[in-house]
Formats: C-alpha cells, sequence, structure tokens
C-alpha cells in the first residue's frame, strides 16, 4: 500500500494486507483518478491548479499564450477561493477523494487477492509511484483503471498520456491492459440504482432526481469524444433500472472559462426548476467514482443553496458510490473480466 494512504486512514480503518508470493503474483491494478491537493492551503493548492490547468487535454490552448494568463491571472484568483472551499469540506483523515480513494484500494484488494495501488493523474500518489508500487509487489502485468464511467479525452486519456510519459524512462515495460470506460456496465447501473432506492427508503421519493454529470467544453465533443453519449446512456441505464415513473434530468457542472460547454447547466436548471413546479428534488453526480469538491461543496453546498433560495423546498444530494458494497462488487467484475486467460 503506498503510504500515502496509510496517512489518510491511520487509525480509523483496518488495514488488511494480503501477503503473496510474488513469483506466483504478477497482475496488479492500477487505480487511477485525477487527483487532490495535498492540503486545503493556498501553496498546495496552487500546485495542484497548476499541473492539472496546464494540461494541455485539459485546456487546449496554444501553451504561450495559455501560460502567462495561468500564472498571472487564474492561479493567483483562483487558487485562495478554492483552498477555502476544500477547508470546508477537508476530512480528519484528509481530502475526501483520497480518503475514499484508500477505502476503495483497500476493499477491491480484499475482494480480489490482487494488489492494488493508487494513482493520481495530478498531485500525489502520482501515477509513477503507483506503478513503482506494483512493481515492487512483483507485479509483470499491470491493468490500468481509470475511475472515470464515461470516457474522455479531459480525463481518461490523460491517464493514458501519463502512463505512456512515464513507461518511456523504463528499459524494461510490464504488460499493460487498459479500461477505457465502464458507463454501459449492468453492474454500475445497478450500483447507482441500489444508491438511489437506499436514499429513498430513507427520505422519500423526489420530485425529480438530476443527473449532474461533470462538464466539458463543446467543442471536445465535435471533435469526436464520446463524453456527452457515455453520460445519456448512464441515464438512461439507471431509468431502466430504477422502473420508477419519477422524471429524471441530465444536467452538466463545473464549466470553467467562457467557452461554450456542455448544456443544460446544472445551476441555470436548478434556478429554473422551481419556477416550474419541482419542489423537492435529489441530485446524483454518476460521473464521479467517489465524493470529493465537486459534489461534496459545489452540488451538496453551492446547488443546494440556489435551489432553495430559487423558491425550492428540499434539496438532496445522493452521495458518490465509493466504496459501498455494490459498486465494489463491480469494480472487482471488472478488473476479473480484464485480466481473464492473462
Amino acid at each position: 500500500m503506498h503510504d500515502t494512504c496509510k496517512v489518510f486512514l491511520g487509525c480509523n480503518l483496518r488495514l488488511k494486507l494480503v501477503v503473496m508470493d510474488k513469483k506466483e503474483q504478477k497482475i496488479g491494478v492500477l487505480l487511477a483518478n485525477l487527483g487532490t491537493p495535498d492540503a486545503p492551503t493556498v501553496k498546495a493548492v496552487k500546485s495542484f491548479l497548476n499541473d492539472f490547468l496546464y494540461d494541455p487535454r485539459v485546456v487546449d490552448m496554444i501553451r504561450w499564450l495559455w501560460y502567462p494568463l495561468l500564472h498571472g491571472i487564474i492561479l493567483p484568483v483562483r487558487a485562495p477561493r478554492i483552498a477555502k472551499l476544500y477547508q470546508n469540506i477537508w476530512m480528519e483523515e484528509g481530502s475526501p477523494l483520497m480518503v475514499h480513494s484508500c477505502r476503495q484500494q483497500l476493499a477491491l484488494e480484499e475482494a480480489t487477492n490482487l494488489p492494488i495501488a493508487i494513482g493520481m493523474t495530478y498531485g500525489q500518489p502520482s501515477l509513477t509511484s503507483a506503478l513503482d508500487e506494483l512493481k515492487s509487489r512483483g507485479c509483470n502485468k499491470i491493468l490500468i483503471f481509470p475511475l472515470y464511467p464515461q470516457y474522455s479525452g479531459m480525463t481518461t486519456a490523460a491517464v493514458f498520456d501519463k502512463i505512456a510519459q512515464i513507461v518511456k524512462l523504463h528499459p524494461v515495460l510490464p504488460e499493460f491492459r487498459f479500461i477505457n470506460h465502464y458507463h454501459d456496465e449492468a453492474l454500475y447501473a445497478k450500483a447507482l440504482m441500489i444508491s438511489v432506492r437506499e436514499h429513498w427508503d430513507r427520505n422519500g421519493k423526489p420530485d425529480m432526481l438530476v443527473c449532474s454529470y461533470h462538464g466539458i467544453p463543446e467543442n471536445f465533443v465535435d471533435n469526436g469524444d464520446p463524453y456527452r453519449t457515455h453520460c445519456l446512456s448512464t441515464t438512461d441505464k439507471l431509468v431502466a433500472c430504477l422502473g420508477d415513473i419519477i422524471p429524471l434530468k441530465t444536467t452538466f457542472q463545473s464549466r470553467f472559462g467562457r467557452k461554450k460547454w456542455l448544456q443544460p447547466y446544472t445551476n441555470k436548471t436548478l434556478e429554473q426548476l422551481p419556477n416550474d413546479g419541482i419542489k423537492k428534488i435529489d441530485v446524483i453526480s454518476p460521473s464521479f467514482s467517489v465524493d470529493c469538491l465537486e459534489t461534496l461543496e459545489e452540488i451538496s453546498e453551492q446547488y443546494r443553496e440556489l435551489f432553495l433560495g430559487a423558491g425550492g423546498e428540499e434539496f438532496n444530494y445522493i452521495p458518490c458510490l465509493n466504496d459501498g458494497l455494490a459498486h465494489i462488487e463491480m469494480m472487482k467484475q471488472l478488473v476479473i473480466r480484464h485480466v481473464h486467460n492473462w
């Protein structure tokens, strides 16, 4: 296990290490996610945002134009504000994204009896450290598992880019397999359905369920990115699993910059719903595998305030799948299928 996980988990989780014979155990799994600042400080957030926003997969602007804009305006302005938002959601063990990721790692390692490592595209633990960890555990076959149900060049492809850059420095390479997406997995839709139904059992059904996905610029989709199609497919499969006549709406959040992003925008939708007679809503975000800033702060806090301020009466956020049993079972079955006969 990466040392970062030990720090985050502390004494709150029992660490169960699977002892394996390196000569027998050759397959490892790298769980990849976007990343998180090391601390809820301006310095840490600025460092994280610099890595994230300088990636051409994220902002496709000419570098010599983007660099001074990023360092002269965006980072100095956004880092202090975002650091305060992180302070609002920071857990005792650390960043929510990292805490939930470590719990996923432990649960999946126990479920599969395979070495599992966590690597972030930006920040720590890095993809480099994750590959080194798996190598140290005797793995010469590595399954790269980006935790993005819906494929996008901004997220999934960025993981593959980083892996390609890293292995350029290694004379001897392991075998790799990659998971591109899993939005169409029946067990994924089932896990979402279970999460929603458990919430309804506790809180009752809403007037509408809003599926809010992280947005991407429209020009990405125009250039062939399948993300929007994958998101709509996810919502359709959730509707089929729920089988209830409750309105569901797909929206897109977290717009950044002046470009036109995928619509309808979540914030604009939530402002309008009370005027349409929708007073009680539940919001779920199927594009995130673990809770993070965009779910715990943007959705659960900012969007709640927006909806209630527009005349809504009740707003509930349904948490991400995190390390829930149905989610871990889906991840387990996906791993087993991809490493079969390897």
